[in-house]
């Protein structure tokens, strides 16, 4: 495999290598089939190194080939352990049987779902909210409708997001041309609004002093922090949108680990139809992480400047580039939103909501400051002082356990580790051995630790 290091290099030096690197540059390119005159996209130069998640990853597999013995943990990327219920799967596996006779097979489907999907999401999710079947259209994951919205978007808009903030909305906007080039000092892109979220102001930024931009990328209950907006936030957010001609483009992929009563959707807030996208996902709400699920909510009354429906170009979008959702996962999709599915599948959420209590019981219990854990699978711990990756690293070289650090999700990110309750229960309970043992050995490795607390 040929490294990213030499990728760089060679771009730089195909038209012209230098004599010393010469001899050895010509073999790889030879192995590589030589440089066309093709000149890379200049946005993907922009793109700070690799995303979060492949990175952890890498590091991942390096320490297993370290320590090929160990149980390694993970309490790192997001993904979901617990079976999908009986109920969802049999649903899916009879629609795939079915597929192999001539009744049951089923051919192209609408590029933006099946209607029987598109209803029932509308019915379960946003019932009271008059949200209509034609405005949502199914996926294959909110991940995937990021992109999509940035083509709706195109490059000429101005972009803000919470710090820290979900990596796919600012490396999808370097992508697409919305931004300027990566600053090393600061950490943040040029072109973008970053709004800090964090302790100081209950983790939902302060709109007196956030500048207008196009769009507002925003995440409730939020990955990495874990927090939820309330009520009164959601309607400031709102206002402000309304007041700026801004677009909110809202993702509440983590609404079932809500307790509180805070919103679920941005279209509980009066004014929202006007001025707000919504995007979810199936996978953390149904284990859907490998059978690939999400919708977007694109209403009627979001029009742009001069009156056309956004949701008429969204509908071309999709059409042309997307060839809809696979039929098995929405068969499965219908079977998560029948009594039966959602009562099984509150059963695994409930799960999570216990793991992440396990660990917050046993951070909290170290003197470790711990955000977030309440109505988000995720938990949020601040190392003051501390760099997130050597913090990260750290631990996983002595307790073999994966995490998250903090600045991955930018800047605000900083000194954080994001700590994931998704996991096997036996897991779980090993970890918190594991890191209450370091933690109570080891706390010269981070002395600045503040007092425990949660304010979610």
């Amino acid at each position: 495999m040929v490294s990213l290091k030499f990728f760089s290099l060679a771009s730089s030096l195909c038209s012209s290598p230098s004599k010393t690197v010469k001899s050895s540059l010509d073999f790889e390119l030879k192995k590589l089939g030589g440089c066309t005159k093709l000149t890379r996209n200049v946005n993907l130069e922009k793109l700070k190194n690799s995303y979060l998640f492949p990175e952890i990853s890498r590091r991942e597999l390096e320490h297993v080939a370290k320590y090929p013995n160990v149980r390694l943990i993970s309490l790192g990327t997001g993904d979901t352990t617990e079976p999908i219920p009986k109920k969802i799967t049999t649903d899916m596996s009879n629609f795939a049987h079915a597929l192999s006779t001539v009744e049951g097979y089923r051919g192209y489907g609408l590029e933006q779902g099946d209607e029987a999907l598109r209803k029932a999401i509308a019915n379960t999710f946003y019932g009271h909210l008059h949200v209509k079947s034609n405005e949502v259209f199914v996926s294959d994951g909110a991940q995937s409708d990021i992109s999509r919205l940035q083509v709706l978007l195109g490059s000429g808009v101005t972009i803000a997001v919470q710090d820290p903030t979900f990596p796919a909305y600012i490396d999808s906007s370097v992508i697409i041309g919305q931004t300027g080039y990566f600053h090393e000092a600061t950490k943040k892109y040029q072109n973008v609004v970053y709004m800090p979220c964090g302790p100081t102001n209950s983790f939902f930024p302060d709109l007196a002093v956030t500048p207008r931009t196009d769009v507002i990328f925003f995440c409730s209950p939020n990955n990495p922090t874990g927090y939820v907006a309330s009520k009164k936030q959601l309607h400031q957010l709102v206002d402000f949108a309304k007041t700026n001609g801004s677009i909110i483009i809202f993702d509440s992929a983590y609404a079932a680990f809500i307790e509180d009563g805070s919103p679920r959707s941005i279209y509980e807030i009066p004014g929202a139809r006007e001025v707000a996208i919504e995007i979810s996902s199936f996978s953390k709400f149904a284990g859907f992480t490998g059978v690939r699920l999400g919708w977007t909510i694109i209403p009627d009354e979001l029009l742009y400047s001069n009156g056309f429906p956004i949701i008429n170009d969204f509908h071309r979008i999709v059409t042309t580039s997307f060839n809809g959702a696979s039929n098995i996962a929405q068969a499965g999709g219908l079977a998560c939103l029948s009594s039966v599915g959602l009562k099984e599948i509150g059963s695994v959420i409930n799960y999570y909501k216990e793991n992440r209590k396990i660990l917050m019981e046993t951070l909290v219990s170290l003197g470790l400051t711990v955000y977030g854990g309440v109505n988000a699978p995720y938990l949020w711990v601040h190392f003051k002082g501390s760099k997130s990756w050597d913090v990260f690293a750290e631990i996983l070289e002595n307790t073999h356990i994966i995490t998250v650090p903090g600045s991955g999700f930018g800047p605000g990110g900083e000194e954080y580790l994001r700590i994931s309750g998704f996991g096997r229960r036996d897991d779980i309970v090993e970890a918190s051995k594991r890191l209450q043992s370091f933690f109570t050995t080891r706390t010269k490795h981070f002395p600045l630790f503040s007092s425990p607390s949660n304010n979610n």
